[in-house]
């Protein structure tokens, strides 16, 4: 990696050498990495909507073996803690053998677990076919895995490739959510499962072996721009601010060392939390304050909609005004979200559920797409992968505390008001730390380019 840090992250396992001439791939007549977001959107929905699918399963499995609701939830639990410690390795593998190994991977695991679990007969089976065969699987699919290497792809448009990418969660939601709820409903919950697990296998399978790990792989640059156009841009206005910074080799072992890793961890852990704990409670939340189960479940699904125009704009805006600030409007999204539900149980009127859809998607959601350029412009190199997969270890464990302790605080008090109270401050502290953290002091965003610093 040069001291300017434009390089790419990754190692150069498979590129091509330069003078190569350029694979049928180069030859498209726009740029491939455009191919490699449309293979993520697409699998984005499949795999998101594969594990999110637990819930249209449980009902119809309590059902039928009587199982206490907390044992049976326990599996989705359990699947999400594990895939959290597996993240650092799973960044590991990335940086080693990249995406098309990681990626099919998950395709096989989500796959078995799905078909697996028509045999489930006692709580262990549950544990291990849709709670970590299929959680586990689609980590290997979605946010963490995908982070690692479409920042690769794009320079000047990361944050707008990321977030249409991504977006592909919300119309996963939209499209494939009701397909299996009619299935299960009409067929039964096995033959959900197996549905969806033709669909991953048959769709993503093939799909996957067109992913590469980095533009240079094919002999292309990132933006798909020309080598005339890559040398016009070097002698251009530097990204760098940091030189030093941008010079070293980050290893997992030297940014354990830093204060920056620690503020993005801190960052993200607590967004996760806020994140978590409304997808969660808020159906049931909304229920109890005097709202009728159809306009609950509208709610959730409204959130998923309103979310894919904002992760999309709020992704490309953040290569122009810099990705501290559209993580604040993220989590500003969040704090409205729960400050609406607070009000909502003493004054439930339809501008305040309103107001707590549209904040929590359109706002909320577009974290994600700025969480990998965060962190690649901060630690950009050849392990990017392996720091990564190490934060979203602590990310994805608070994703998994905060429905846990909503519920407890519920549970303790008889009210989710403390919770909401508390997530607020997550949302605070989350917007602070990614502040502390810097990303724009190490690099600027495109946007920024050529202005005063």
């Amino acid at each position: 990696m040069s001291a300017g840090g434009e390089g790419t992250t990754g190692d150069n396992t498979g590129a091509s050498p330069a003078g190569r001439p350029a694979s049928w791939q180069a030859r498209l007549p726009f740029f491939y990495g455009w191919v490699v977001i449309g293979v993520a959107f697409v699998t984005m929905a499949i795999a998101v909507t594969a594990r999110t699918s637990f819930s249209l399963l449980l009902p119809p499995l309590i059902d039928e073996f009587g199982w206490e609701r907390g044992l049976s939830a326990g599996a989705f639990s359990f699947g999400f803690l594990v895939s959290a410690a597996l993240s650092p390795l799973v960044g590991r593998l990335m940086d080693r053998r990249g995406p098309l190994v990681v990626i099919e991977s998950g395709v096989g695991l989500v796959t078995s677990g799905l078909l697996l679990s028509v045999l489930i007969a006692e709580p262990w089976q549950l544990y291990l076919t849709l709670g970590l065969a299929v959680g586990c699987g689609a980590n290997l699919m979605t946010f963490t895995a995908h982070s690692q290497f479409l920042p690769n792809w794009f320079l000047r448009r990361r944050g707008l490739a990321i977030s249409l990418a991504f977006s592909g969660v919300g119309v996963g939601a939209i499209v494939l959510l009701p397909w299996l709820q009619n299935i299960v409903l009409a067929e039964g919950w096995r033959a959900a499962c197996i549905a969806m697990a033709a669909l991953v296998a048959m769709v993503l399978g093939p799909l996957n072996l067109l992913v590469r790990r980095r533009p240079e792989d094919l002999g292309l640059l990132p933006d798909g721009d020309s080598r005339t156009e890559a040398a016009a841009a070097a002698r251009g206005p530097s990204r760098v601010v940091d030189r030093d910074w941008a010079a070293v080799e980050w290893t997992l072992g030297r940014a354990l060392a830093t204060a920056r890793f620690w503020w993005i961890v801190g960052g993200f852990f607590c967004a996760l939390v806020a994140w978590y704990a409304v997808q969660v409670h808020q159906t049931k939340y909304l229920i109890e304050i005097g709202f009728d189960a159809v306009t609950a479940a509208w709610g959730l699904g409204v959130v998923s909609a309103v979310a894919i125009p904002g992760q999309i704009a709020l992704g490309a805006l953040s290569d122009r005004i810099g990705r501290e600030w559209v993580w604040s409007a993220g989590c500003l999204g969040f704090a409205i979200c729960y400050g609406a539900l607070i009000l909502l149980e003493s004054a439930p009127s339809p501008a305040l559920l309103w107001a707590m859809v549209l904040s929590q998607g359109a706002l909320g959601y577009a974290l994600t797409s700025v969480m990998g350029a965060i962190v690649v412009e901060i630690f950009e190199g050849p392990h990017f992968g392996t720091i990564f997969g190490t934060v979203m270890m602590w990310a994805i464990a608070g994703g998994a505390l905060g429905p846990w302790l909503a519920g407890a605080i519920h549970d303790a008090t008889g009210s989710y008001r403390p919770a909401f109270l508390g997530a607020i401050v997550c949302c605070a502290f989350s917007a602070a730390a990614i502040w502390i953290a810097g990303p724009g002091r190490i690099r600027l965003v495109p946007g920024k380019l050529g202005r005063g610093r």
